[in-house]
């Protein structure tokens, strides 16, 4: 099977017709795993994105075997949710030449051939939250952007209950011009709105699940943030990390795109 860059070369060199790329384009787009999965091998080159892997209620057998053939295909495998018996299948089937990172606050693990660089784009994404019990949360999205090539510049812990706390880190924020901002929170999710009203960049709003009684595992956060009156600012689902990174690259990668 012919590589994506191999594939050009050859229609620059008059050895493929355009006919003959388009299709094994359209071979390389998909890669199969039995009846298991469709890999969707192009999505990185597509969207910007790569595919990022859910573990969570994946059978064991099935996740390393995506994992491999991702890696095998796009030089990198990106798993998300990944609990420790799946850490440790993962590692026990993995080829010499490939490297296991794993990210214990996120819970994610990140797959790659030692050969693999990340280059530098040029994006800052700045990453809130209103609390140490939303960093994990955070954290999903802050590997997301540094995946892609963003600098992610991190303030935690300065949620509303102390809103004096929240001047400082949007000084360095605003001072290190950062494309987007992502701010994760929970209880009645008040940071955001605050965040929102005051900064001139995208805000993308995290509700997580850290509440209890009334609108309890981060509804009520949710119905809030959806409810805000600050302009500049959207929301991603509960405790949805990995959704609010992809979003953050999309806006700081075309902001450098530009700027460069």
């Amino acid at each position: 099977m012919y590589t994506l860059k191999e594939i050009l070369e050859k229609v620059a060199q008059n050895q493929f017709s355009i006919a003959e790329a388009e299709k094994l384009l359209r071979i390389l787009a998909i890669d199969e795993i039995e009846n298991v999965a469709n890999i969707d091998s192009h999505r990185e080159l597509r969207k910007g994105l790569p595919e990022v892997i859910l573990a969570e209620g994946k059978d064991t057998n099935h996740l390393t075997e995506i994992v491999v053939k991702m890696l095998d295909s796009r030089g990198r495998s990106i798993v998300s949710r990944c609990n420790t018996t799946q850490i440790k299948a993962i590692k026990a089937t993995l080829p010499k030449y490939a490297v296991l990172q794993v990210f214990d606050a996120a819970r994610i693990i990140v797959v790659k051939k030692k050969d693999f660089v990340v280059s530098s784009t040029g994006g800052k994404v700045g990453l809130i939250t209103a609390g140490t019990s939303d960093i994990c949360v955070a954290e999903e999205a802050k590997i997301i952007c540094e995946s892609m090539g963003c600098q992610v510049i991190t303030s935690y812990d300065i949620g509303v209950a102390g809103i004096h706390r929240l001047i400082a880190p949007l000084k360095k924020m605003v001072k290190e011009d950062v494309d987007v901002l992502v701010v994760v929170a929970g209880r009645e999710g008040a940071l955001v709105s605050v965040v929102a009203g005051t900064v001139d960049v995208p805000v993308i709003a995290v509700p997580t699940s850290n509440s209890y009684g009334f609108g309890e595992k981060g509804v009520g956060t949710l119905m809030a943030m959806l409810q805000s009156c600050s302009l500049g600012l959207a929301v991603v689902n509960i405790d949805s990390g990995v959704a609010a990174g992809a979003i953050a690259t999309l806006i700081a990668n075309r902001a450098a795109k530009f700027r460069t």
